[in-house]
Parts: C-alpha cells; sequence; structure tokens
C-alpha cells in the first residue's frame, strides 16, 4: 500500500517496446514517480507482480494473448492495485473501467504529442496512488431497469440537474443515471475524460440508462428526459433566454485546470438559472467544482455530494463538503433516492 511520503512505485505492462520506452521514461522524470519494472503482456506482469510490489500499474487495453479487461479480471481479485488504462480510441475501456480500472488516457497521435500525454498519465498515476480500488459486479454493466416515471407534473419541468465528476466518474455516473426515471429534469454532466471518448461514453449511458443521454452540442435545448454530456476538450455551460434553457460548448481557457470543467458549468448554472437547479459533485482528485457548486447553493440549489466511503478518489466532493457547497452526502448508490426524495417535494 502506498504511503504518501513515499514515491509512487509503477508497472508499465504494453506490449509495444516504443509505448514501454515513452511511458516509463516519461513517468520516470518525476520526482514522485518510481518505476519499478515493466511487463511485455499481462501473464508477464502477473509473474512480476510479487517481486516488484507496484503502487500502480498502467496497462495497454489491446495486447496479444490476453486484453486489459481480462488482465483486470484476473489482476484485482488477487492484487487489488489501481490499473490506469493507456488506451486508443476503444469502447472497450468503459469494460475496463466497469471490472475496476482507475482511469484512462488516450495514447498519442497525430493531434498529440508526448509531452502532453505524459503529462496527463503522471497526474492521473499521483491521483490513482490513493484511489480506492472497487471491483464492479458484473450487473453493474446491464440496462438499468425501468423506473416509476415521475409523471406530468409541471413543476418538474423548470428544474435542470448539473452533475461533476473526474476519477472513478465514469462508473460512479452511471449509478446514479441507470437508477432515474426516463423523465427525470434536464441534466447537464461534465466528467474529465481524453479527447474522442466522450461520444462513446454518452452513447455508453444512453444505452444502458433510462432516459436519453447524449454528448451536447452547441445550442442543444435543456429539456426532461435529456442528459447532455460535455464533450471533451470544450467547456459547457447553461445559458438563459427567457423561460428557455440552452447550452453553450466552446473551447476557451481551462477552468481550474480542465476543460470540461465542473466549475465552469456550476457558475454558470448559479449566474443564469432562474427555475429551481440540483448540483451534484462526485469522485475525482482535486478541487475542480467545489467553488462552483457553493456558488450554486447560495443561488439557491439543493447540493448532493458523494460520500468518501464510495469515492474511487473523496478530493473534489471533500473540498465541496469542507468548504459548506455541500447540503447533504450520500453514497454513488444512494444519490438517485436523495435526489428524488428531493423532486418529489417540489
Amino acid at each position: 500500500m502506498w504511503s504518501a511520503n513515499k514515491k509512487i512505485r509503477v508497472m508499465v505492462v504494453d506490449d509495444s517496446v516504443l509505448a514501454r520506452t515513452i511511458i516509463t521514461q516519461g513517468l520516470g522524470k518525476h520526482p514522485r514517480i518510481e518505476i519499478v519494472g515493466t511487463a511485455f503482456n499481462p501473464r508477464d506482469a502477473m509473474a512480476k507482480i510479487p517481486q516488484m510490489r507496484p503502487d500502480v500499474i498502467t496497462s495497454d487495453i489491446e495486447m496479444p494473448g490476453m486484453s486489459g479487461l481480462d488482465f483486470l479480471k484476473q489482476l484485482l481479485p488477487k492484487y487489488p492495485l489501481p490499473v490506469i488504462l493507456v488506451s486508443s480510441l476503444n469502447l472497450r475501456v468503459f469494460d475496463a473501467l466497469s471490472a475496476g480500472a482507475v482511469d484512462f488516457v488516450r495514447k498519442p497521435d497525430s493531434s498529440q504529442s508526448n509531452d502532453v500525454f505524459i503529462n496527463n498519465l503522471t497526474q492521473k498515476v499521483i491521483s490513482a496512488a490513493g484511489a480506492k480500488v472497487r471491483q464492479a459486479p458484473p450487473s453493474s454493466i446491464t440496462k438499468a431497469a425501468p423506473v416509476a416515471p415521475l409523471g406530468a407534473r409541471p413543476n418538474l419541468d423548470n428544474v435542470i440537474i448539473a452533475l461533476g465528476a473526474s476519477t472513478g466518474g465514469t462508473e460512479a455516473t452511471l449509478e446514479v443515471l441507470k437508477r432515474l426515471p426516463a423523465d427525470i429534469p434536464g441534466m447537464l454532466i461534465v466528467q474529465h475524460m481524453p479527447t474522442g471518448f466522450t461520444q462513446m461514453y454518452a452513447e455508453r449511458l444512453n444505452r444502458l440508462c433510462n432516459m436519453e443521454v447524449r454528448e451536447a452540442k452547441n445550442g442543444d435545448e435543456v429539456r426532461r428526459g435529456l442528459a447532455l454530456l460535455a464533450p471533451a476538450d470544450y467547456q459547457m455551460r447553461i445559458v438563459r433566454s427567457g423561460s428557455r434553457y440552452t447550452v453553450s460548448c466552446a473551447q476557451g481557457e481551462k477552468v481550474s485546470g480542465h476543460r470540461p470543467s465542473v466549475d465552469a458549468l456550476f457558475f454558470s448554472m448559479a449566474e443564469q438559472v432562474r427555475c429551481k437547479m440540483v448540483g451534484i459533485i462526485m469522485t475525482g482528485m482535486g478541487r475542480d467544482g467545489a467553488d462552483g457548486l457553493l456558488q450554486m447553493r447560495k443561488a439557491g440549489a439543493f447540493t448532493i455530494g458523494q460520500d468518501k466511503d464510495s469515492c474511487v478518489v473523496y478530493g473534489m466532493p471533500m473540498v465541496a463538503y469542507n468548504i459548506g457547497a455541500v447540503q447533504i452526502q450520500a453514497s454513488c448508490e444512494n444519490i438517485s433516492s436523495v435526489l428524488l426524495r428531493q423532486l418529489n417535494t417540489l
């Protein structure tokens, strides 16, 4: 188990010699990281783990002989270690996250330099070192059971829900959304995610949940039964025009170190929304979203924070709670119940 006053011991698993070299040399430059070894496939990794005793593993998702997904299923019951996936644009990354991987980064291509890739991976490794490893049950990737509709209640047409998450959030957000009805008030979601993956993630949520979920486009209208996911590398903000609300999606500057940023969305909610609103902050490293959630609460929003025990990384929700932004804390599995109880009082 890693201690905060020690270097983070990292094992790199990848069948590509070039990828192993880029990752080991890049991560090895960071003063908080020690590369304790490499493996050319999952079987090699399983044999070396007892001797190398890594704190964090980086793993390719597609490898000959055994995929990264199958590697996780074999690894985590025996060695519950944080795994960061290093993936090309591949839908299987979400199955691997469901199986217990902590986070992922996109492999560099022509649109991304090695330096940007290494910087992203370094931050993920540091975050993962203190993460809780959770093995999700197989049922977590099945389609949601039908949930009783909220019904034709006009007051719920005038409610907007904003949710933000980072490390561990892909599965945590799914756990919340799949327990909500198809006619949920309009939702806006920010999940820190590499370019190219948000559309696939939105399609996954749409397939598994009762409401419609899709990647947001500039000008999309916020409405009941629809959850809009901020596109990677774009800031999503809400815009009011009379009683109508739409979203703006623009690249712009990073906010709180992120694009998309939870704070960017939450601050816009506090400034623009004149109807009822709910803010939810979930698992993630750092403090993105905490200040914005506080402004939402001051503007009259009902606010929920994921509790420590159910967070993969209790960072963003902890800061939000400590500064008074969170009215009620709940587990990942219970956030939907808290939300629905609140909606039933409106």
